[in-house]
């Protein structure tokens, strides 16, 4: 095996030659999107639970001014999505990052990002189906209708609050002062049914939502976009309210201090408000069934996260205003903000707005994952089933049905909360090698004309990139000067967590050298440093855990995608 085949590159031209031999095969994808309908499925993933639980807490830790963190990353996201655009207008096929990174970084480093892509889409399904579940009865029992615990817990949460709840009780307290998700596991395992020693502890409602999100995914793409553009309008609406009500109660005083824990409170949250960005890359998987992928996939990308970045900052400015930071660290802090105002009907119209939320988050990413694997098993790192179209609806109908069990069957058992952490760093690390891939892109071509529908601005890094920098470093020094000291003590009891900055810096010193050298186009650089920041920021355990998920999909392709691959059998 030489080292040179497992960065064998797929053309484009190759690419765009293989994508037409499909267009005149049946049954093949049907082109039913518009420019809004893709839009719209930008908004369904990206509004979901971040807007609904984990902005609570990013604003507990960083106070107002963690409205600058969700302008910073939707700044780095839009850096992104310029070159996710850029790509969709050059390859409007759909497989999303890991169809770039074939062309761009070769065989091996697609089939990763195509790897990788489970943690965001199916892996990361998880963790929304969960949550759905919650609200889901949560909002069943406002209406007087109970299900009971053990069919709405899933087994892993119910064993361990359980044991938990045992151990409080011990130490004196009653099972009124137990917290509501502790008091609601403890009465799941004391009241589920015995059969040959094993409790029957099921979260139905996750898998039965999984389940019809995937029958929907599966009998047409007309049926989801319909669906889905319902929910979205729905969603939207009940926000508009939710500000609009919210405001009348904002008190000014709330904002101060501004940023109470500084820099580092601020940027505790990153993990948090980067997951409620996520998913406005999935459009990018549903090319095929564009009309006009290579003009609308990229303005539906950049309009989705405009609008959804203004609805974060306006709902992020009237959550804190409207009662102190400090009491937002709860699951649902749009409930929670309006129940201590005694706005028992905006509670109500909430928990039904959170329910669609999620559902059409599951819809996007249901829609996304078989999508990607139909590309790897064109390519033949998968098995051919997997690239099957349905006869009757034109979907990848075996690819949507493992998705659906990947995602479903879990639900049911486990709460894979500790491995949808790593789902931030995987779709970080796919933004990189996209934004890396578009300079490849640029260095391959550029000699090359060009007429495509969408490019990225180009602006020389040379010119723009130092002043650019030495702005940043200047307020990091003036605003965080102690924390930048701190952090140079090497030999102090949080050496482990800094590795991952002391990765970044030489990296994207290197970064900034060939931008100079080579004179890079400014935003592709600067989505590469922003992004591999942000992925600093998630902590030392997720990037050992993303490692050891590497480490598994590398162990596979060897096994299984490299001898398969179809450029090993054209002798590439």
């Amino acid at each position: 095996m030489k080292i040179s085949t497992l960065f064998r590159k797929k053309p484009i031209q190759h690419l765009i030659e293989d994508h037409s031999e499909h267009l005149h095969t049946e049954p093949k994808l049907e082109r039913h999107l518009t420019r809004l309908d893709l839009t719209s499925f930008g908004i369904a993933a990206i509004v979901g639970a971040g807007i609904f639980g984990t902005i609570g807490t990013a604003a507990q830790e960083g106070g107002p001014a963690i409205v600058l963190l969700f302008l910073f990353t939707a700044i780095a996201c839009t850096f992104s999505a310029l070159c996710y655009a850029e790509f969709a207008s050059r390859i409007p096929i759909s497989g999303s990052a890991y169809t770039y990174a074939y062309a761009t970084f070769g065989e091996l480093v697609a089939w990763i990002i195509g790897w990788t892509l489970i943690m965001e889409y199916a892996i990361g399904n998880i963790a929304v189906a969960i949550s759905w579940s919650d609200y889901f009865t949560s909002l069943v029992n406002s209406f007087g209708w109970h299900i009971p615990e053990y069919l709405s817990v899933d087994y892993l949460s119910a064993s361990r609050g359980h044991e938990g709840a045992l151990e409080l009780i011990k130490s004196g307290q009653t099972l009124e002062q137990l917290s509501p998700l502790m008091r609601e596991s403890y009465f799941a395992w004391e009241s589920a049914p015995n059969v040959g020693g094993l409790r029957v502890i099921l979260d139905i409602p996750a898998f039965t939502i999984v389940f019809l999100v995937t029958w929907l995914v599966y009998i047409g793409i007309r049926e989801t976009k319909n669906a889905s553009n319902a929910m979205v309008l729905l969603k939207l609406l009940i926000l508009m309210l939710v500000i609009g009500v919210g405001a009348y109660y904002v008190n000014p005083e709330n904002w101060s201090p501004f940023a109470p824990n500084g820099f580092a409170g601020i940027m505790k949250g990153t993990a948090g408000v980067f997951f409620a960005y996520m998913g406005f890359d999935a459009i990018s998987t549903t090319a095929e069934e564009c009309k006009n992928p290579q003009k609308d996939l990229p303005r539906a990308m950049i309009s989705s996260l405009l609008i959804c970045t203004v609805l974060y900052v306006v709902i992020a400015l009237v959550l804190t205003g409207m009662v102190s930071y400090k009491e937002l660290g709860v699951g649902d802090p749009l409930a929670y903000v309006f129940l201590k105002l005694k706005q028992y009907k905006m509670v109500g119209i909430i928990s039904v707005s959170a329910v669609i939320a999620m559902t059409s988050v599951l819809i996007v990413y249901q829609l996304g994952q078989p999508r990607i694997w139909m590309n790897m098993s064109r390519d033949g790192l998968l098995p051919k089933r997997f690239s099957v179209l349905h006869k009757r609806y034109n979907t990848p109908g075996f690819a949507t049905i493992i998705t659906g069990i990947v995602v479903a069957v879990p639900t049911l058992f486990m709460n894979l909360t500790e491995v949808t952490s790593l789902s931030s760093i995987g779709t970080l690390f796919a933004f990189v090698l996209v934004c890396g891939g578009v300079l490849v892109l640029e260095e391959q071509e550029k000699d090359t004309p060009q007429n495509l529908k969408f490019k990225i601005p180009y602006f020389n890094s040379r010119f723009y990139l130092p002043p650019i920098v030495i702005t940043i470093l200047a307020l990091i020094l003036y605003f965080n000067i102690q924390n930048v000291i701190s952090f140079f003590h090497f030999f102090n009891n949080d050496f482990y967590h800094k590795i991952p900055m002391l990765i970044y810096i030489p990296i994207s010193m290197y970064i900034m050298y060939l931008s100079l050298k080579k004179q890079y186009s400014l935003i592709p650089v600067l989505g590469l440093l922003t992004n591999f920041y942000l992925m600093t920021e998630l902590g030392v355990s997720n990037w050992v855990g993303f490692f050891v998920w590497l480490v598994i999909g590398i162990v596979i392709y060897f096994l299984y995608g490299y001898r398969k691959s179809i450029m090993q059998n054209h002798g590439v």
